[in-house]
């Protein structure tokens, strides 16, 4: 992924123990350091008082901002799921550093989440003034409809993962969303 000039990797770990995830945060953290990519740890806080990642990004069910900041105790990027323009605003009024929106399309990383499309995207810009990664279902073959619909920013799990060459889907990607600026 850093090959393929991503900007930053989240890591996310719904398997995973506290203990596995401070253990992993600590070797990726090596790694995307010396290529200046942030790491973003999901879920937990207090991975950031172990390790120096630079993000961490909570969901709609787990800490407030505020508690998160807490946890992490020093100065962090913190973003926050959102599913609805109505919860990014909230995100932005608790404290968010940068909203997650979506799922845009089914995703088998969230299974349980009815996708919300494309309609509210540019609303969304208009009412939110913090930067926002549309997520979910978001692969190549749909990114420029994505784009198309206003997004500035995308998360790609899946579809990067799985790609044959991760370097190339990436670079492909980035080459989408940087022609659209």
């Amino acid at each position: 992924m850093i090959e393929g000039d991503v900007d930053l990797i989240q890591l996310r770990g719904k398997q995973q123990s506290i203990d596995e995830l401070v253990d992993l945060a600590a070797e990726l953290h090596k790694i995307t350091c010396r290529s200046s990519i942030p790491l973003i740890v999901n879920d937990y806080a207090e991975i950031a008082r172990k390790i120096p990642v630079e993000g961490v990004h909570v969901g709609q069910e787990d800490d407030s901002i505020s508690i998160a900041r807490e946890k992490t105790g020093r100065a962090i990027v913190i973003g926050k799921s959102t599913h609805s323009v109505a919860q990014a605003a909230a995100a932005q009024r608790e404290g968010a550093d940068y909203i997650g929106f979506g799922p845009i399309f089914a995703t088998p990383t969230k299974p349980d989440y009815k996708p919300i499309g494309l309609r509210d995207i540019k609303q969304l810009h208009v009412d939110v003034h913090l930067p926002v990664f549309c997520i979910g279902g978001i692969k190549i073959g749909n990114l420029e409809q994505v784009i198309a619909a206003g997004a500035r920013r995308v998360a790609i799990v899946s579809g990067l993962l799985k790609a044959p060459d991760i370097v190339e889907y990436a670079r492909a990607c980035k080459k989408l969303l940087i022609a659209d600026l």
